[in-house]
């Protein structure tokens, strides 16, 4: 009771203390629908959770699909390599379905671990499209497996095209069986985070790999469905939000949504989501980003943006989220002052840096490796 009060007060002293103007607008993320206040740990679990994830789901990302299918994983093919100084194998994964009209769903997977591992070890899974580098080898694999750790990366391509013409093929197409999609049904996004979890299936399945220490990690449009993945799936223990922006880990609230949705982004959303660029706001929605942050709560969250970018928006949905880590037992940011450029804030599970320079994860890939150590190098559950 004496921890309980003591997060309490600090909610109450982080309330009354002077915030930027898009913070004052913010849904609450500790006071339930029929306007009690959300005290406990019970409450939270119990009821305010499932509110919150409810609300994203309709209003955001969507619904995925109850026809989602089961992927039966093989081996394609193993290559062994040289990642820094550490020998590697890397396997290439393949997860088949099939459903109607023909439809075939293929999603490709590979897993990086070092070669001499003989017990499970922890796994980097990112989401990405492979082969964009024109086949250089990735600085953050080598880091990782530095550590004994594993890299995996998740094709999302294969999980479902980025395009409204693509709704119809991937695993929305193959979901809803040749049906058009409803306002409140998944989006690309909510897909991509299916397809992680579908890695995480894999994960569980194979000895070398110790699925109770799986990080997740994703950058731009990536990073939004790396942490919509981290939201839903409490199997993830830690994760990397690379520059995701409005409609990842940036306040709605601070942006506009018709800006967000021209870009050629609609298809990453529920339709219901379009609604919000009019006639109805991001002032309307009855969620915003430091709700997303909050589902992942009290797991640790590392959350990077170029100083040029929407780093503010992402600090303020940080801070926001800090009422439920805390109301949980964990650590905020520990400030609600904006840090300058180059200054990481580790000491919490709510992790944030900004960085100068081009929009990249590459200066961040230590600061967040540094972060999980202390998490994905704990003793394992046994």
């Amino acid at each position: 009771m004496l921890r309980l009060g003591v997060a309490m007060l600090a909610i109450v002293l982080l309330a009354a203390a002077p915030m930027p103007a898009a913070e004052h607008s913010l849904p609450d993320p500790l006071k339930l629908k029929n306007g009690s206040r959300v005290d406990t740990t019970d409450k939270w679990w119990q009821l305010r959770r499932q509110e919150v994830a409810d609300d994203s789901e309709a209003e955001i990302y969507g619904h995925a699909s109850d026809n989602a299918p089961v992927l039966v994983w093989t081996v394609a093919g193993s290559t062994r390599e040289m990642l820094g100084h550490v020998p590697a194998v890397t396997r290439r994964l393949l997860g088949h379905a099939a459903g109607l009209h023909g439809l075939v769903l293929d999603v490709r997977l590979t897993l990086t671990l070092p070669a001499k591992t003989k017990g499970p070890v922890p796994v980097i899974l990112e989401l990405d499209l492979p082969g964009q580098a024109g086949g250089a080898p990735s600085p953050w694999k080598t880091q990782v497996l530095a550590k004994g750790w594993g890299a995996a990366v998740l094709d999302v391509s294969s999980v479902q095209p980025d395009s409204a013409e693509g709704l119809a093929g991937g695993v929305i197409g193959l979901a809803a069986a040749g049906k058009p999609r409803g306002p409140y049904d998944w989006g690309v996004l909510r897909a991509w985070a299916w397809g992680a979890s579908r890695a995480m299936d894999y994960f569980e399945s194979d000895n070398l790999v110790a699925s109770d220490r799986i990080g997740i990690a994703g950058h731009a449009r990536f990073g939004k469905a790396a942490l919509v993945a981290m939201a839903y799936d409490p199997r993830f223990v830690v994760a990397f939000i690379s520059s995701s922006g409005a409609g990842g880990a940036a306040l709605l609230r601070h942006g506009r949504v018709d800006t967000l949705v021209a870009k050629g982004q609609s298809q990453l959303f529920a339709d219901e989501f379009r609604s919000y660029a009019g006639p109805k706001t991001a002032a309307d929605l009855p969620v915003d980003a430091h709700e997303l942050l909050a589902l992942c709560a009290p797991r640790p969250v590392f959350v990077s943006d170029g100083a040029n970018d929407d780093a503010s928006g992402e600090f303020q949905a940080e801070v926001a989220a800090g009422p439920v880590y805390r109301l949980l037992g964990a650590k905020d940011l520990g400030t609600a002052k904006l840090p300058q450029v180059g200054t990481a804030l580790t000491g919490g599970a709510l992790a944030f840096r900004q960085h100068a320079g081009a929009d990249t994860a590459d200066s961040n890939w230590p600061v967040f490796i540094a972060f999980a150590q202390r998490i994905l190098n704990a003793p394992r559950k046994h």
